[in-house]
């Protein structure tokens, strides 16, 4: 048997026992380079880590790739060394020159080159190009995840890291907007609540989005005013599964995620 057909097989299990997960899985040995790392020690550290899934003939990764770069030079402006990452592509068909080459041509050096991430992407539910992961916290949570990039994801995934970091900047921003949101119950079976205190009035919008970045429903969408936000969500019609909320304002925005258990 071939080792494209290896893959192939490899794939279709993975993608049969998938289940987007919201922590992490660990990623502990070398790199292509032959530099150790050990993923949950970094998370406990305290770092931001972000897990870029790609394939090196997929025209649509370096440009997010870049983006991502750009959004954690700037972080690290700020707070050196605290943000990090791993490229890691779909398949096992990518050797590590390639890879390697993938991020030295795309000056990329956030990410740390690994010859494939098949079973990673699978624990995340993904196989979008590019699928990206942002990982953080002692407690290895998923704190983003899409396979459909957009430029705004940046905008979020550095008020994550920032988030992450206590960023005095971010909690001006996030008092300007809206508290933490909380979600009960967590996981759901029929009916969830979703509650977060309205500092000032805002414009919201309240989306549910899958794990692989689609939109699923808008929740909200218009003007509200100081005070405690509330609504019920009903789960009904959503397969199990991990979905998260995205509550946004001019000044700020923030992913909930929450799980779908009937």
């Amino acid at each position: 048997m071939t080792k494209s057909i290896y893959t192939i097989v490899a794939l279709m299990f993975a993608m049969t026992i998938s289940r987007a997960q919201t922590t992490a899985m660990q990623i502990n040995g070398p790199d292509c380079k032959g530099v150790n790392h050990d993923l949950f020690k970094e998370l406990d550290s305290g770092k931001a880590v972000v897990v870029f899934f790609f394939m090196d003939n997929c025209g649509s990764c370096p440009p997010p790739a870049k983006k991502v770069q750009t959004m954690a030079n700037n972080i690290m402006k700020k707070y050196p060394g605290k943000v990090t990452g791993y490229a890691m592509p779909f398949t096992y068909n990518t050797n590590c020159a390639a890879t390697a080459n993938w991020v030295s041509n795309n000056s990329l050096p956030l990410y740390a080159p690994y010859d494939s991430g098949v079973i990673q992407v699978a624990h995340y539910g993904g196989f979008g190009m590019p699928t990206v992961v942002l990982l953080g916290g002692k407690d290895h949570r998923v704190m983003f995840s899409t396979q459909s990039f957009s430029t705004s994801d940046t905008g979020i995934m550095r008020d994550s890291i920032l988030s992450l970091f206590g960023d005095p900047s971010l909690k001006i921003k996030r008092q300007a907007s809206f508290s933490e949101a909380t979600i009960f119950p967590n996981p759901v079976k029929e009916n969830m609540l979703l509650q977060f205190n309205v500092n000032s009035s805002a414009e919201l919008q309240i989306e549910i989005y899958s794990m692989s970045g689609n939109m699923i429903s808008g929740l909200y969408n218009g003007q509200v005013t100081q005070g405690l936000f509330t609504k019920e969500i009903q789960t009904e019609s959503l397969s199990n599964g991990t979905y998260f909320i995205r509550i946004r304002s001019q000044e700020y925005s923030e992913n909930r995620l929450f799980v779908v258990n009937h």
